[in-house]
């Protein structure tokens, strides 16, 4: 992997994405997001709304869901938001090897979270895995930049927080939208095929990876 240093690339930061890497809630939410669509007739499953909106930001879900049960309410998401967040607040686990790999990370590289979920949701998850400390301000949502992923902006501004060039940062992400967004900042991505296939990340251009135990190794840390 080239974020090693000894093979003559620097590697100044690691950006983490939170769902599906540190953070194992795409199963809850999914299932409050089917459920909820299938109510306003597009009926669906939770592994069909994992397939339709991983890694997508809420106002890019929008027009997709409008388009097939018309308009929505302008409060929608807030509605569905303050749902989610209840159940995350019982619910959210970590991923299995998550948290012991993040803690070797950050204890030798400054760390950054960039999230397509929003400010109040990510607050919520940092500090139900006891994760606030090890970020510190450095946390993005999709509310804190001007375009969530696919577009660079979050993890040009994660980068930013660490004081480190994106070409110089690895980011860690489990979805294609992330991976696209991780390349598109000038960052190399490593993709944790757990909700993706391996096979798809590296089309998107990540390095994938299975398991979270093997993360500090493949940073060459």
């Amino acid at each position: 992997m080239p974020a090693r240093e000894s093979r003559g690339v620097i590697l100044s930061a690691v950006l983490f994405d939170c769902d599906g890497v540190l953070a194992d809630t795409e199963m809850v939410v999914n299932q409050l997001v089917s459920a909820e669509l299938s109510a306003l007739g597009w009926v669906m499953n939770a592994e069909q709304a994992r397939h339709e909106f991983l890694g997508m930001a809420w106002p890019d879900m929008r027009p997709l869901i409008e388009a097939r049960t018309g308009p929505l309410p302008p409060a929608w998401e807030q509605g569905l938001l303050r749902r989610i967040t209840l159940m995350l607040e019982e619910e959210t686990m970590a991923i299995p090897g998550a948290i012991a790999a993040l803690q070797h990370v950050a204890a030798r590289r400054p760390v950054a979270v960039a999230s397509n979920s929003s400010r109040r949701e990510l607050a919520m998850k940092m500090e139900r895995l006891a994760l606030t400390d090890i970020f510190g301000e450095r946390r993005f949502s999709f509310e804190d930049v001007a375009r969530p992923k696919p577009a660079p902006d979050i993890y040009l501004a994660a980068a930013q927080a660490c004081g480190a060039r994106a070409a110089d940062c690895v980011v860690v992400e489990d979805s294609v939208t992330g991976v696209q967004a991780g390349l598109a900042a000038g960052c190399r991505v490593l993709g944790f095929c757990r909700d993706t296939s391996a096979e798809a990340l590296t089309a998107a251009g990540a390095l994938p990876f299975d398991r979270m135990e093997a993360l500090p190794g493949l940073l060459g840390l």
